[in-house]
């Protein structure tokens, strides 16, 4: 269904595979070797948001200890180095942790490839969808979406106690999922789908209370749907949601869609 991507030209990588979208792991035929000990675990994590590129040990530093590192900072990190590549060696992930996982000058470098992570596959589905929808091909878009929201297991690094540096990549994540799942929604509302979509969107607005965006795509899907009264209650009750929790009235997007309604309701 999604042959129009590529197939990677993945080195010899030995078939391991890297998840960030739900907890991290380390996979290798089903089997998962991430290591156990919260602190290697965080030091991989780092690794794996930039794969192939050098990590600099102050960002490392950072990261695992925020602004308060031990004396012996250097020492503590070089150990932790050490158990993250006695676990790729004692679990035959690599030809040779040292070589896989490299010191350089500055940091280290962790020598996979970027499509043995799970954010790869994700944007990769996610520019599909962008070509398919400027292409005016709705229904393709959102099988593509749809496909880049199924590679998600959970929270990112949901395993991982996350420092400053993995917590703001973490909200880059959530924040880049929640655009996907937009889109999606905008793409099956474009190709028709309109019934479908109410419990969905429904459910994701309890969840959301103050999400205008999802707001006005639940007003879209209950008015096309013949439920006119139904998506001016969604409006009234957002509305005096944000006026109680955050002084401010819904957006003109929003506005102007409630106008589009009364008047609907004025011709009918």
């Amino acid at each position: 269904m999604y042959s129009e991507l590529p197939p990677t030209e993945a080195p010899d990588d030995g078939g391991v595979r890297f998840t960030v979208l739900g907890p991290l792991e380390v996979l290798r035929a089903g089997v998962d070797y991430a290591p156990t000990t919260p602190k290697v675990l965080q030091l991989l994590a780092v690794l794996v948001m930039r794969p192939g590129k050098m990590v600099h040990i102050d960002t490392l530093i950072q990261e695992l200890w925020s602004y308060n590192p031990p004396r012996t900072v250097r020492t503590t990190l070089h150990t932790y180095v050490y158990h993250l590549r006695r676990c790729i060696d004692q679990n035959g992930l690599a030809a040779d942790g040292e070589q896989l996982l490299a010191t350089k000058q500055s940091g280290y470098t962790f020598y996979i490839d970027p499509s043995q992570v799970d954010t790869h596959r994700f944007f990769r589905l996610q520019q599909l969808g962008h070509e398919h929808q400027d292409a005016g091909n709705h229904a393709a878009a959102a099988d593509a979406y749809r496909a880049a929201l199924d590679l998600w297991s959970g929270p990112p690094l949901a395993n991982v106690h996350c420092g400053p540096i993995l917590s703001a990549y973490r909200t880059e994540l959530l924040e880049q999922r929640r655009s996907v799942l937009h889109l999606r929604i905008e793409a099956e509302i474009v190709s028709g789908k309109h019934r479908e979509l109410i419990g969905e969107l429904r459910s994701l607005a309890t969840g959301s209370p103050l999400d205008e965006a999802l707001h006005g795509q639940l007003m879209r899907v209950l008015g096309r749907s013949g439920r006119r009264s139904d998506a001016m209650a969604v409006y009234r009750r957002l509305r005096s949601r944000l006026a109680g929790e955050l002084g401010v009235e819904p957006c003109d997007d929003l506005q102007l869609l409630h106008r589009e309604l009364i008047s609907e309701g004025d011709h009918h």
